[in-house]
C-alpha cells in the first residue's frame, strides 16, 4: 500500500470524486419544467462518454412552476450511472447568480453552461472534453449555435440574428482575438472552473433589474474579464447545440424591448475590454458613432420604422446605446446608495 507523503494528504471520497470529475453540465433555468425534460434527454444519451466520470447539475434559479419536480422524476429514473444529476437552488434571480451559484457548486475543472433551450448534439460532452484537454490555455470556449424557430422570421432578419446567441463561425477551432470586438454566447460556453473563480466578480454590473428594466450582456462581461487576464477563448465548432426560439420571441414587443435592453447594457461591454487610458477618448468616438448611426438610420427608414421590424429593432438598439452611459452611471449610482 503506497503512504501519502507529508506534502501530499490522503484524499477523502469526495475529494477523488471531485479529481476525476471531467465535466460540470450547468443548465440555468427559471421556471423552465415545460423545456428541461428535452435538454435532459439529450444528455442522458451522450456518446464517446462511457470512460468519463462526469456530472449535471439543475441550477434553479427562483422557478415558481414544477422545475424542482421535474428534476427528482429525473433522478429517480436516470441511467447514467458515471454522470449524477443534482440540483441546486439559487434563490437570488437572474442568469449571472445562476451561473456563479453553478460554478461554486460543479465538482470539475471545466463547467458547460447549457441554457434550458439548448440541445446539444450527441457528442457535446466528449467533444467538450476533448477541446479542454487538448487547448490547456484557453480559459473559455463557444459552441457552434444553430437556431431552431418556432415561427416565421421578421423580412431582414439575418441582419439581427447574431443577437439571438446563433453562433456561426467557421468549421475550423480558432481564438477569439481582443481586436475584434467579439466573444462567444453562454449559451454552449465551457469555462475553467478555477479561471471563473479567480477573475469573475459574482457582482456584475449586468445584473438585470432596474426600474424592471433586464439588462443583457452579462455573459459578454463576464468573458471580458477573463480576456483582460490574459487567458485565451476561443471556438471550438465540434460543439454543436440547438437554440429553441420560441414564438413569442420573435414578436415585435419582444423584440423592441430585447434591443433597448441590449442598447442599454452596450456601455459596459465595450469600455470593460479597453485600457483606462483608453476610454474617456473612446468614449467620446463611439457616442459620436452611435448618435451617427441612429441619426442615418432614421433618415433611411423613417417610413417604414412602423412596418419594418428589424430596422425599428436596430434603431432602438442605436438610440439605447446613445444613452446607455448615462443609463449606467445611475444604476451604478443608485446601486450605492
Amino acid at each position: 500500500m503506497t503512504r501519502a507523503s507529508a506534502h501530499s494528504p490522503a484524499l477523502s471520497a469526495d475529494e477523488r470524486q471531485v479529481k476525476k470529475t471531467a465535466i460540470t453540465v450547468a443548465i440555468c433555468t427559471y421556471n423552465g419544467a415545460e423545456r428541461l425534460p428535452a435538454v435532459l434527454d439529450r444528455l442522458q444519451h451522450q456518446d464517446s462518454v462511457g470512460h468519463l466520470l462526469w456530472e449535471i447539475i439543475v441550477v434553479d434559479n427562483n422557478s415558481t412552476d414544477a422545475t424542482a419536480d421535474v428534476v427528482r422524476t429525473y433522478q429517480r429514473h436516470w441511467t447514467q450511472q458515471r454522470c449524477p444529476l443534482r440540483y441546486c437552488f439559487e434563490a437570488q434571480q437572474g442568469i449571472a447568480f445562476a451561473r456563479h451559484a453553478a460554478v461554486l457548486a460543479a465538482r470539475a475543472s471545466l463547467v458547460g453552461f447549457l441554457d434550458d433551450d439548448n440541445l446539444p448534439a450527441a457528442n457535446w460532452v466528449a467533444a467538450a472534453c476533448a477541446f479542454g484537454a487538448s487547448h490547456p490555455r484557453v480559459g473559455a470556449y463557444g459552441s457552434r449555435v444553430d437556431g431552431q424557430f418556432e415561427a416565421p422570421l421578421p423580412r431582414n432578419f439575418e441582419r439581427i440574428l447574431p443577437f439571438f446567441a446563433i453562433t456561426q463561425r467557421g468549421s475550423i477551432p480558432h481564438r477569439y482575438e481582443h481586436r475584434q470586438r467579439v466573444l462567444p454566447p453562454a449559451a454552449g460556453l465551457v469555462v475553467r472552473r478555477q479561471t471563473w473563480l479567480d477573475h469573475v466578480p459574482k457582482q456584475l454590473i449586468l445584473l438585470g433589474a432596474a426600474r424592471q428594466q433586464r439588462l443583457a450582456g452579462e455573459d459578454l462581461e463576464a468573458m471580458s474579464y477573463i480576456q483582460q487576464a490574459k487567458w485565451e477563448i476561443w471556438h471550438n465548432p465540434e460543439m454543436v447545440i440547438l437554440h429553441q426560439i420560441p414564438r413569442w420571441r420573435l414578436d415585435r414587443a419582444y423584440l423592441m424591448d430585447f434591443f433597448k435592453s441590449i442598447g442599454l447594457s452596450r456601455h459596459v461591454t465595450r469600455m470593460l475590454r479597453l485600457k483606462p487610458w483608453q476610454r474617456p477618448f473612446l468614449f467620446v468616438l463611439y457616442w459620436l458613432n452611435d448618435a451617427r448611426k441612429a441619426l442615418r438610420h432614421l433618415l433611411i427608414y423613417r417610413q417604414k420604422l412602423k412596418t419594418e421590424t428589424v430596422a425599428a429593432c436596430e434603431l432602438q438598439l442605436y438610440v439605447n446605446s446613445l444613452v446607455s452611459p448615462f443609463y449606467i452611471w445611475w444604476l451604478l449610482w443608485s446601486r450605492r446608495r
